[in-house]
C-alpha cells in the first residue's frame, strides 16, 4: 500500500469511526460472526440433539431461549443457524460481485454494440420479478443450502453491474488511463490494474448491503421450504417450526426473528455509514 492509498484508508477510517451507529453495526456483525465461528464453544447443546421431555419449554437458565416442539435447544439452533446465514450471505454475495464486476466492467470500458448488448440483458433481468424469479429456481434446482447460495448470486447482480459501468465510463476517460493507453498496455492490464482498483468504493458498499439482502431471502425461502432443510438449523426454517405452535411457544418466532432484524439491519447501518465515508463530495 503506497501512502495515497494510505492516507485515503485513514480518512475513510476517520470519517467511518466518528458516525456511532455505523459503528454499532459493525460491532453487532463482528460479535455474531464470532459466535457462528465458535459455535461449539458457546454452547453445549447440538443443535439436532432432541428431547421430548423437554419440549416447548420456555426461557430458562439452562435454555436461554426456549426449546421446540422436538425439545432442542433453540439458542444452539440459532448460534449454528447463524452459520448458515453469514455462509449463504458471504458466498451468494461473492457470486453475485463476479458476475457484476464482469459485465459492469466489459459493458463500461468497451461501449458500443457490447455495452447495448450486456445492458439490454441487465434491462430483461430487472424486468423480470426477482421474488419469482428466486422461488422458480428454487423449486426448479431443488432445496439446498449450495442451491440457495448460487440462487441468490445470480439473481443478485444487476444493480452492481450498472454501478461498476458507470465507475467504468467516468474513469476510462482519466488521464492516467489514456497515458496507459498510448504507453501500449493491454485492455485487460488497464482494466484490472490502472479503473477496477478506483472503481471499487461502490462495490463495497454494494457488498454489505448484498449480504444483509442475501441473508433476508434466505430465511425467507428457508421459511417456505425451499431453503435449508431440517434437521439443518436455519433461522427461517425455525422461523417454519414456531409458526404452528405461535400462540403457546412465543419464543420459537420471537427470537429468530429478532436475529433476522438485527442481523440484517446492522449491514444496513454499517453500509450506509460506509457509503459515506467513502463518498469525496461528504465535507466535514
Amino acid at each position: 500500500m503506497n501512502k495515497r492509498e494510505f492516507s485515503i484508508t485513514r480518512e475513510v477510517w476517520g470519517k467511518l469511526k466518528r458516525n456511532r451507529l455505523a459503528l454499532f453495526g459493525g460491532v453487532i456483525i463482528i460479535i455474531l460472526s464470532i459466535f457462528a465461528i465458535f459455535a461449539p464453544l458457546v454452547t453445549p447443546f447440538n443443535p439436532e440433539e432432541q428431547n421430548i421431555s423437554e419440549r416447548l419449554l420456555p426461557p430458562d437458565a439452562k435454555h436461554y431461549c426456549g426449546t421446540d416442539e422436538l425439545g432442542r435447544d433453540i439458542y444452539t439452533r440459532m448460534v449454528y443457524g447463524a452459520r448458515v446465514s453469514l455462509a449463504v450471505g458471504f458466498i451468494a454475495v461473492i457470486i453475485s460481485t463476479i458476475i457484476g464486476i464482469l459485465i459492469g466492467s466489459a459493458a463500461g470500458y468497451y461501449g458500443g454494440w457490447v455495452d447495448s448488448i450486456l445492458m439490454r440483458f441487465v434491462d430483461i433481468m430487472l424486468s423480470i420479478p426477482t421474488l419469482f424469479l428466486i422461488l422458480m429456481l428454487s423449486v426448479y434446482l431443488g432445496p439446498s443450502i449450495i442451491n440457495v447460495m448460487i440462487i441468490i448470486g445470480l439473481t443478485g447482480w444487476m444493480d452492481l453491474s450498472r454501478l461498476v459501468r458507470a465507475e467504468f465510463l467516468s474513469l476510462k476517460k482519466r488521464e492516467y488511463v489514456l497515458a496507459a493507453r498510448v504507453s501500449g498496455a493491454s485492455n485487460t492490464r488497464i482494466i484490472l490494474k490502472h479503473i477496477l482498483p478506483n472503481a471499487l468504493s461502490p462495490v463495497f458498499v454494494s457488498v454489505i448491503f448484498g449480504v444483509g439482502g442475501a441473508i433476508l431471502i434466505e430465511s425467507g425461502l428457508s421459511f417456505l421450504g425451499l431453503g435449508v432443510q431440517p434437521p439443518d438449523a436455519s433461522w427461517g426454517n425455525i422461523l417454519t417450526s414456531g409458526k404452528d405452535y405461535i400462540e403457546r411457544a412465543w419464543w420459537l418466532t420471537v427470537y429468530p426473528g429478532l436475529a433476522i432484524f438485527i442481523t440484517v439491519m446492522s449491514y444496513n447501518i454499517l453500509g450506509e455509514g460506509l457509503r459515506d465515508a467513502l463518498d469525496p463530495r461528504l465535507v466535514e
